[in-house]
This record gives structure tokens, sequence and C-alpha cells, in this order.
């Protein structure tokens, strides 16, 4: 069955109308990467179930690092099984589970608690997100080989705006904007108690059953939307027949190299160094995206109400940056795009605790952002040009991992810092600290050199 499937998406690829049938699979791929990409999203939830279940701020966040982990587990499955399988099958798969988690997460979460939110959300909505997310990374990679970093940044450029525009619905929702409304009450309140070292009631502030249930409800219809949406655009995928070029290709295959194979690059430190430089950039940058609107708050003093829809204004830097710091790594190399990225993330990590100004702030939020998804956008052509792209899947679906460490390790401090301190303000020196000394990595990145040896994947 599936060596019958994976013949009719080779069949498919191999009958384009020259190659404008490529510019179609991206459109496809950007779909459904607008589907996943609302886990980055996750910020406008967390004041409205801090107030609904009374829950710590490190309790909501588990949630969302928990689904980034296991997108990093996703894409090490994802990566591996569309190798062998072809990519529609696999992403096919990866947006029904993701949907199947949002489903789920909000029929059961009221009833069982935060562990069924980490299980549905968490586990299983975060493993098929990272398979979806891994396979039209890989196969537009394959269709654009002479403009890979363009295209690869553009497909996932689809991620950073599923946030964008979820942002801009979301909050409008009668029953949601209520509960957000109510929620924000609560978060001042209780921030104000840490930092007096007060006690908190917060029985005077928690959300109405209905509050709660339309929280629930958009959990509910998210993930029944994503799954019908998101499988029709992963239907469309398909890989390149063999032997696929296109006119200008010449130049980027060579510049590309060899195909290693994934065992091959396993024993290579070029694959640990591109690992590290993603882990970073991620760390940073999830920091402030996983509580993104509490921090816009804190900040600027405006309330949840406000900020939400303005954080979702500002995710479109985070898909805008993965084609721009992308386009820009074809012209100027890899290495020292992520080099810039790190040394522009500092100045603004050092400062932002400083500043007060709403448009100060947001201007700060959107270099960061954009920096974020570059890290996204050009990491899947460093990784081509190191490795070829004949096993793409896998090998960029390893160093996706890294993503899922740093959406433990981000969300989680920012989490610890705030309960502790009543202020998110505090991790930020730390954060620019840390990108300043890897700003200098790049550095010692070099490309692998020699023939690949005859092995298997």
């Amino acid at each position: 069955m599936v060596t019958e499937l994976h013949k009719g998406e080779t069949r498919m690829a191999s009958n384009p109308a020259s190659s404008g049938n490529r510019w179609g699979i991206l459109i496809a791929g950007i779909g459904v990467m607008l589907c996943i990409g609302t886990v980055y999203s996750w910020s406008i939830f967390t004041r409205p179930l801090l107030a609904a279940f009374n829950w710590t701020n490190a309790d909501v966040t588990w949630a969302f690092a928990v689904a980034i982990f296991c997108f990093g587990i996703g894409t090490v499955i994802g990566g591996r099984w569309q190798d062998r399988v072809g990519p529609r099958t696999v992403t096919t798969v990866g947006v029904i589970l993701w949907g199947i988690g949002l489903l789920l997460a909000g029929l059961g979460t009221i009833a069982f608690g935060k562990w069924w939110l980490y299980l549905c959300y968490g586990l299983i909505g975060g493993i098929g997100g990272g398979m979806a997310y891994v396979t039209p990374v890989a196969v537009i990679a394959k269709w654009f080989p002479d403009r890979r970093g363009m295209a690869t940044g553009l497909v996932v450029m689809g991620f950073g705006f599923g946030a964008f525009f979820y942002n801009q619905i979301v909050p409008r929702i009668a029953g949601f904007a209520s509960a957000a409304k109510a929620s924000g009450l609560y978060a001042d309140a209780r921030a104000a108690a840490i930092k007096a070292g007060t006690t908190f009631d917060p029985a005077q502030y928690q959300l109405s059953a209905d509050q709660i249930q339309s929280v629930m409800n958009i959990f509910i219809w998210s993930g029944v939307i994503f799954i019908i949406f998101g499988g029709i655009c992963a239907w469309l995928l398909s890989n390149p027949p063999t032997g696929y070029t296109v006119a200008g290709a010449v130049a980027q295959a060579a510049a590309s190299g060899p195909s290693y194979t994934p065992s091959q690059a396993l024993a290579m430190p070029q694959l640990y160094l591109l690992w590290l430089l993603l882990f970073l950039n991620v760390t940073a940058g999830i920091l402030i995206i996983s509580n993104a609107v509490p921090i816009l708050s804190d900040l600027t003093g405006l309330t949840a109400a406000v900020v939400a829809p303005l954080y979702g204004l500002l995710a479109i830097f985070n898909a805008l940056g993965r084609f721009f710091w992308g386009s820009i790594s074809d012209r100027i190399g890899r290495g020292l795009t992520y080099t810039v990225m790190y040394l522009v993330q500092v100045v603004i990590f050092f400062i932002l605790g400083s500043l007060h100004q709403p448009v100060l702030v947001c201007i700060g939020f959107a270099i960061v952002l954009a920096c974020y998804g570059g890290g996204f956008g050009v990491m899947p052509s460093f990784t081509a040009d190191f490795f070829g792209t004949k096993y793409l899947g896998q090998i960029y679906g390893f160093i996706l991992t890294a993503w899922g460490f740093a959406g433990l390790v981000g969300p989680l401090v920012a989490a610890f810092v705030k309960d502790h301190t009543g202020s998110f303000t505090g991790a930020m020196p730390w954060v620019a600290l840390m990108l300043l000394i890897a700003a200098i990595i790049p550095f010692f990145v070099k490309k692998p050199t020699g023939q690949p040896k005859t092995a298997t994947a």
C-alpha cells in the first residue's frame, strides 16, 4: 500500500507542465505551514488558562514547551518516514494528528486537567506538527535547486503567518474576548500580589464556566479546521522526479556538493554545530514567543485584550524574517547570516527590559521575531549545502530536534523568572550574553569536504 502510494506520488511529480508545477506545490506547503504555525499563538491562551484553572505560569507554559519538544521529535519521525514513502502520506498524518491534538485538548481539559492538555496538545499535537513541518521544507528544497534559500524561506514563512492570522481572528471572537478581558484582571492582580509579597485570592478573579468553555471551544474548532484544510494541502505535496532540474540550477547544485547519508552526517562535527546554531537562536526567540502577550502587557502596561491582536500583527515579522534572511543567506552566506542575526538580537535583549513605550517595545519584538524566523529560513538551505538533498528529510529532521530542546529551555526559564519575581525582564540580559558568545560559532562551521562513501541510510 505504502509502496503503491509512493509510486503514485512519483508518477504525479514526473508529469509537471515544465517546472510551473513546483509553484503549486510550494503554495500547498505554505498551506500546511499556516495550520501548524498556530502553535506560536500559544501566548493568547496563557492568561485565560491561568484564570480558568488557577495554574501557575509554569503549568501553562509546560503545554507549549511539551508541544515544541514533540515538534522536534516529530521532525525526526517525519523526516525518516518521508524519505521512504514520500511527503504526501507523512504530511497528511501529521496535520491530522495536530488537529486531533487540539480537538481532544478542547474536549477534555476541563474534566481531566493540565496533564490531559500536555498529552493531547503537547504530545499528540506536537509530534503531528513536527511531522507536517519537516516534509514541506524537504520537498521544496528539492523542487527549487536554483533558489533554495528563497524557496525554503517562503515555505517556512507560512509557519510564521499561521500565528499572524490566528492572532487576528481568535481574540475577536466574542466568547474568547470576554474570557481574555477577565483573565487580564486575574493576571494583573496575581502579579501585583507576588511583587508585594501578599496573599492572592484567585476566587475573586477566576473565569466563569461559560468563559472557560469559550476558551476550550477555540481548541475544538481549530482542530476541526486544521484537519480539513491542512489535509487537503498535504495531499497536494509530491517529490520531483529522479534527475529533476531547472534552468539556472547547475551552479547551485555544484555548490551543494554530494549527498551524505544520515549515518555519515551523524559522524561529522558540522551536523552538531548546525544543531547548536539553531538551538541558541530558538532559545532566545521562543522565550519571547511563548509568553509574548504577558511580556508585552508587563512592559507596556496595556491590557491583554489590546496586546493580543497587537502581537498578532507583530507575528508577521516571524514570517517575513524567514523569507528575508533566507534570501539574504543566498547572497552573503549562511554562516555570516547567522552571526548578523545573533548580534542584532544581542542589542535588543540588552535594552528590551528597560523599554516601556508601546512603539519601542513593538519594534524590539518585531526584530527578535524576524531573527527567530530567520533561523528557520536559513537552516534548511544551510543543511542542504553541507549534506545534499537526497536525505535532507532525515538529516534536517535531526537538526530540528534543537527546536524541540530549545522549546523546553526558553519558555520554562521565562515562566520560572515570572513566577518568582513577578516579571519576565530578569531573563533578558542573560539571553543577550548567550547570543553574544554564540555569534562567533559560525566562523568555526566549515563545509564538509570529499566524496561520501557508499553506505546505506
